[in-house]
């Protein structure tokens, strides 16, 4: 099966993601294949897909940037307080934590798995 996303530019530039419609940026799917290729996308995503933990969760488990904390940082403050969700982030990234809520910043699992990064 033809894929029809891969004619367009989404997964060379997370920023493209702002330039899409309104319909594309509405498709769940579609949303979900170009966080696969470019997680840091989430920050153009709509506010329903950044509090989506799904989606979210996708992000943040594709997401390896070193120094960044990675898609952590576009997630929903609800979602940025959801332990697995900050588990998953702070596993690619210690950097992640900076952007966990103030409660599981505290948290001894989520802190040790941070350390163990």
């Amino acid at each position: 099966m033809k894929n029809p996303y891969l004619q367009i530019n989404f997964f060379e530039d997370p920023a493209a993601l702002y330039y899409a419609s309104d319909e594309l940026k509405k498709d769940k799917e579609f949303i979900m294949a170009v966080l696969k290729q470019q997680p840091m996308a989430l920050q153009y995503a709509s506010v329903e897909f950044k509090n989506d933990k799904e989606i979210v969760m996708l992000a943040v488990t594709q997401s390896v940037h070193c120094c960044s904390g990675g898609a952590l940082e576009y997630a929903s403050d609800e979602l940025k307080n959801d332990k697995e969700i900050v588990m998953a982030a702070v596993k690619q990234s210690f950097y992640a934590l900076q952007y966990a809520s103030d409660e599981l910043k505290k948290d001894s699992d989520v802190d040790r798995e941070a350390r163990n990064k």
